[in-house]
């Protein structure tokens, strides 16, 4: 009796042995199918083209002098505010009048030659008429009154020009706008012999700015007038600013066998956070559609593996619909195939979407993409589960549970 007794618990504990080789090892090696997902939605391609730049003012102008001299008073200085007109410096003017004054005298001198010369003609030119006096003596006369016109004329010009120059004495702003820099100190000697020398920079307009940014030569194609840009700059980093393109200029740069084009950029500055010099990094949205149906690019790169799928398809329950409710034969929604690799159709591209927990290929026709994301013209609507990767969780890729202390008594049963 007890003999058999033995040999009854043998029997059973080889059995349960032999079960769990077939079952457990099984089950645990086979593991959980997991269905990756996501949902059809409304929404918006971009395209961009990055470039560096610099933000400049509108216009900018350097205010030199045409004449020198020592600069004598200074009115402006380092970011005023300055008007068209407005007297900035003033030069010694010492050397200027005297100049002037020595070409008035020659001019009042050249004056006083022609009216003598002029009387001189009236006075022989009615003898002439009579034959009173000889030709050569009235061609004379004509040729003296003539040479005292050009030289009062060539009086007259260098006093107006000793004039003009001693008006330039007077550095005058010929905008409105703000000073940029003052390159000059009260005392300083300022030559205009062969340059004119730079005494201020101003800027017309620091609300309305641009950047002038280099386009690569692989880009510039895509870049047109009219398209938006966003750009940030190192001072504000959380902050991005928009303008956008005004001017594609045609002459290329070439630095280092590198070809890049200039774009201009507006820039708005309406709370003088940009200043000029700043470096931009621009991004130039060449293709940028609103309101369009999209899926993840990544749903049409997805293959999924035949013996996975024809596996979860197994396994997978009809889905428990009223009778004559779409899905309850576990049929494909129009124009897709469950659990089938479908033929390429011209033109036509595939998708797997998951519908009642059964996954089909559904054909589609695609439009724009961005690399993220696809405009899907045909054959899905928004709010469909569009299935992006199928894959088997492993014993491997399982969590393992954290290790235990034998000798420790375990957690309580829920």
């Amino acid at each position: 009796m007890k003999k058999k007794t033995i040999i009854i618990i043998a029997s059973v504990v080889v059995l349960a042995l032999a079960a769990w080789l077939i079952f457990g090892r099984n089950s645990a090696g086979a593991g959980k199918i997991v269905v990756e997902t996501a949902k059809v939605e409304k929404g918006t391609i971009r395209k961009s083209v990055t470039a560096t730049g610099t933000l400049e003012a509108i216009v900018t102008v350097e205010v030199g002098t045409q004449v020198s001299g020592i600069v004598q008073n200074i009115y402006v200085d380092f970011n005023s505010y300055v008007k068209k007109g407005q007297l900035l410096a003033r030069l010694d003017t010492t050397n200027l009048a005297a100049s002037m004054d020595q070409t008035r005298a020659a001019l009042e001198n050249a004056r006083a030659e022609l009216d003598f010369q002029d009387a001189n003609y009236k006075r022989l030119a009615p003898l002439n008429g009579k034959n009173l006096i000889s030709q050569s003596d009235f061609d004379q006369t004509v040729y003296n009154l003539n040479k005292a016109k050009a030289n009062y004329n060539s009086a007259l010009a260098q006093h107006k020009r000793n004039k003009i120059n001693l008006d330039y004495a007077k550095i005058l702003s010929p905008i409105d706008g703000i000073v940029l820099n003052r390159a000059v100190e009260e005392g300083q000697t300022v030559a205009a012999s062969f340059n004119t020398p730079t005494l201020f920079t101003i800027a017309n307009d620091l609300t309305q700015m641009r950047v002038e940014a280099d386009v690569d030569e692989a880009d510039i194609g895509q870049v047109k007038k009219g398209q938006r840009v966003e750009f940030t700059v190192d001072a504000y980093p959380d902050l991005k600013f928009e303008g956008e393109v005004t001017e594609v200029r045609l002459e290329p740069t070439i630095t280092n066998n590198v070809v890049t084009y200039t774009i201009i950029i507006s820039a708005p500055n309406p709370d003088f956070k940009l200043m000029p010099g700043m470096t931009a990094s621009t991004d130039i949205y060449t293709l940028e559609k609103s309101d369009l149906t999209v899926v993840p690019s990544k749903a049409l790169r997805f293959t999924p593996d035949q013996k996975l799928l024809t596996s979860y398809l197994k396994n997978m329950p009809k889905p428990d619909l009223p009778a004559g409710a779409p899905g309850t034969d576990n049929k494909p929604p129009k124009g897709g195939s469950a659990g089938v690799m479908p033929s390429a159709q011209k033109g036509m591209k595939t998708i797997w979407i998951k519908k009642d927990s059964m996954i089909y290929s559904v054909p589609v026709e695609t439009g724009l993409d961005d690399d993220l994301k696809t405009e899907i013209i045909t054959g899905l609507h928004v709010g469909d589960e569009i299935v992006l990767d199928l894959s088997q969780e492993t014993a491997a890729s399982a969590k393992k549970a954290p290790a235990r202390n034998p000798f420790m008594p375990g957690p309580p049963r829920r």
